[in-house]
């Protein structure tokens, strides 16, 4: 009995198939996966309310900032190709200005999904207007954030923040180290 033969496919389709399964994952049709105002209201509420239960002086560290960019739920999916998509507001003086969508693509070793919350705070008043006149801001092309990391002991009181723009990054288990946000792409949600 003859084996059939299958036909090889380029490597060039294969890489499509792959983009094309965690791509639409991610950017399904929009009216089904954009939240409402409201959801995305109490979901920023609740990711601050973390932080300040989670990291020690958050309370005076966000009353400092200028502003927040707050993205409750990321959602990074992939499959050697990923990409990720969450929505958040910015909050200038504790009151939402506008609402915004995140986005990302990367390649390489990847399998699985995972949900994490990004919260940007931008600490001078120059660097949230250079954020709020863009018509889309790139971390690292258009904005650099650093990423804080707090030691063992170390709090946001004893910590001397001099970047513009900081970022924290919490996973399920609390704040996140070793991670990048370079290449995340934000743009505001026109509603």
């Amino acid at each position: 009995m003859a084996v059939p033969v299958l036909p090889r496919q380029p490597l060039g389709n294969v890489f499509l198939i792959c983009l094309t399964l965690a791509l639409s994952v991610l950017v399904a049709p929009r009216a089904a996966q954009a939240a409402t105002a409201a959801e995305i209201e109490v979901s920023v509420d609740a990711a601050l309310e973390r932080f300040r239960n989670e990291v020690k002086g958050a309370e005076s560290f966000l009353s400092s900032a200028s502003g927040l960019l707050v993205f409750p739920r990321v959602i990074k999916a992939g499959f050697g190709i990923g990409g990720e998509y969450g929505e958040g507001a910015l909050r200038v003086g504790g009151s939402t200005e506008a609402y915004y969508r995140t986005t990302g693509a990367s390649i390489g070793f990847q399998l699985g999904a995972q949900s994490r919350t990004i919260i940007i705070a931008f600490m001078e008043d120059a660097a949230l207007e250079t954020f709020r006149t863009s018509r889309g801001w790139e971390v690292g092309v258009d904005g650099s954030v650093a990423l804080i990391n707090l030691g063992a002991g170390a709090d946001l009181t004893t910590t001397n923040i001099r970047d513009p723009i900081v970022g924290f990054v919490f996973g399920n288990r609390g704040l996140m180290y070793n991670l990048t946000l370079e290449g995340t792409k934000v743009s505001r949600i026109e509603r």
